[in-house]
């Protein structure tokens, strides 16, 4: 009875509204045209109030004749809420099966008459209000860059690692987390140490992957780089503030040791290792951390990761949901099902002799790509928001855009159309011109096929700028996977800010047919960068673009 009682009245609710909105909207083409038959259109009244007149009935006879309950007391009856959920007075049938007397003609002056089929009832149409209501022009929010952390191979410190970069410093070196005397490849850009005091939690840092570590730490690096001191983290909207970082291999060494605990007993399963190998949880734990209660999820793009993080984190923000951004992205797969299933691929440099000149983009001689970890974080701020608490600001975001190659799993695209394709709509997308880009930090991975055709692809769109500067900084940090968009993006912000672009190092021997002359040679050089334009490209044939300018 109770279950019953409490479904009836928003049933007869609809009932009455429906009956309502088809009754009115027929007297109503009625009154705009001559009847073709008076005794049918009668009877079709005579029926639709008696259908109203029974739903009432039903809704007086029922104990439990309030809305949405079924409880007794307070709530509003079924008559109630026809005169407050309905967008119009009810019909005369209503008024005359109720013994209420009111002209056609009082209710015509009253509520004139809608067009013929036009449903009245907010039951019925609840969102033709929104419809018709036009959005007010509004000026396109800017992002700035206000803040940047990072954890790398050559410091975990975005000045730091920057010069690092600048003197062509090499973070590439042997594996030394784990015995890999097995493998064919046994070097990396590896992190041999990082402390996490005054970041992470002694109890967490024991628990977590190292993916979530770097991701926390950088995420706080970035916000205190920002200056986002907890004076003024008190004064941030907390439902305008959001994290977007994201991860192309997630928790591989929590799950990678449950596995193995799963040999012994599924009792010695750690309990953290299905959380703590997603790829979100990383966003989730340093929101929950810092109570920010904005946009919180990441995204997984293979190597383009950290560019897909990026973007769609300064949309958010242009899209007024959010006024500051976390975002970038994370990762650390060094561990043996790692690089071995990288050697699987036959995807990995061998050079396992001379480690720091393994990773060597457009060279000759490159065997493959080299492994590293690792993580980026910028802070993006709305631009009058930055403004307003006074924040530094490094540089400007201007855009981007994503395609995919829908080619190969692994190999790129051979006539570069999706590459091509991805710049053209980043530029269009953020209102730049080709000639004005006169930086690229590409994607180069120090693979045979992957290094060449993002060449020509940058050729064929900025082949004719004059002072075009092109470098990779892979060739000192390796390969940081989900990782490697943010922080490559971090480093395009800092040659903003400096005026100084970093060396390729290990191009000995450049492939035959590239013009060298927009290559950045051994040694940093002088760059009054007008726009920097970052690839990073995933496997599955994922591309990505983004476009930073010094703030004007």
């Amino acid at each position: 009875m109770t279950g019953s009682g409490s479904l009836s009245s928003p049933l007869c609710t609809w009932i009455v509204a429906a009956c309502m909105s088809v009754t009115c909207a027929k007297e109503s083409k009625h009154a705009l045209s001559p009847p073709s038959s008076t005794t049918g259109n009668r009877s079709r009244r005579r029926k639709a109030a008696a259908a109203a007149a029974a739903a009432l009935k039903c809704n007086s006879n029922n104990k439990y004749n309030n809305y949405g309950s079924g409880m007794g007391g307070g709530g509003p009856s079924l008559q109630g809420l026809v005169s407050s959920c309905l967008a119009f007075e009810p019909c005369s049938h209503y008024y005359a099966s109720h013994g209420l007397l009111r002209s056609n003609r009082k209710l015509r002056q009253l509520h004139p008459p809608a067009l013929s089929g036009q449903a009245m009832a907010v039951a019925v149409q609840p969102t033709k209000e929104v419809e018709t209501k036009k959005k007010p022009h509004t000026k396109q929010k800017r992002v700035v860059v206000t803040g940047l952390g990072v954890v790398s191979p050559l410091g975990h410190e975005p000045d730091v690692f920057y010069n690092n970069l600048l003197e062509g410093v090499s973070g590439v070196s042997q594996i030394e987390a784990f015995d890999c005397a097995q493998f064919s490849t046994r070097i990396a850009g590896e992190i041999k140490s990082i402390s996490t005091d005054g970041w992470v939690s002694p109890k967490l840092a024991k628990r977590m992957d190292k993916f979530m570590l770097y991701m926390l730490i950088a995420g706080k690096k970035a916000l205190a780089d920002g200056g986002i001191t907890e004076d003024v983290m008190d004064e941030l909207n907390k439902a305008k503030c959001g994290v977007l970082i994201g991860s192309a291999m997630g928790g591989m060494k929590v799950f990678n040791d449950a596995i193995e605990a799963l040999r012994i007993s599924y009792k010695k399963v750690n309990p953290f290792c299905v959380p703590f190998a997603t790829t979100n949880m990383g966003s989730a734990m340093l929101a929950m951390d810092l109570g920010w209660m904005g946009p919180n999820y990441s995204i997984s793009t293979a190597c383009a990761t950290g560019n897909f993080c990026i973007l769609n984190a300064a949309n958010h923000i242009i899209r007024g949901e959010a006024d500051v951004m976390l975002c970038g992205g994370s990762d650390s797969a060094i561990i043996p099902i790692g690089l071995g299933g990288f050697v699987a691929c036959r995807a990995l440099s061998q050079r396992n002799d001379d480690p720091t000149k393994a990773s060597r983009p457009w060279d000759m001689n490159r065997d493959g790509f080299v492994m590293g970890e690792g993580a980026g974080v910028l802070l993006l701020e709305e631009l009058e928001h930055a403004k307003k608490r006074g924040a530094n600001i490094y540089a400007e975001f201007l855009g981007g855009s994503f395609t995919c190659d829908a080619y190969h799993m692994t190999e790129p695209r051979p006539d570069g159309a999706g590459v091509i394709l991805c710049i053209e709509k980043a530029l269009a997308q953020s209102g730049v011109s080709k000639e004005d880009v006169n930086y690229i930090n590409a994607h180069a991975t120090s693979t045979p096929a992957g290094d060449l055709k993002e060449y020509h692809a940058l050729m064929h769109c900025f082949g004719r700028n004059s002072g075009l500067r092109v470098n990779s900084t892979k060739s000192m940090i390796g390969h940081l996977l989900g990782a490697s968009g943010a922080v490559e993006a971090i480093a395009a912000v800092q040659a903003i800010r400096t005026g100084w672009v970093h060396p390729n190092i290990n191009l000995e021997n450049p492939e035959q047919g590239m013009d060298t002359s927009v290559l950045v040679g051994p040694k940093k050089e002088r760059l009054d960068i007008k726009a920097a334009l970052s690839n990073s490209f995933g496997f599955g044939g994922h591309n990505s673009s983004i476009i930073f300018a010094p703030f004007k």
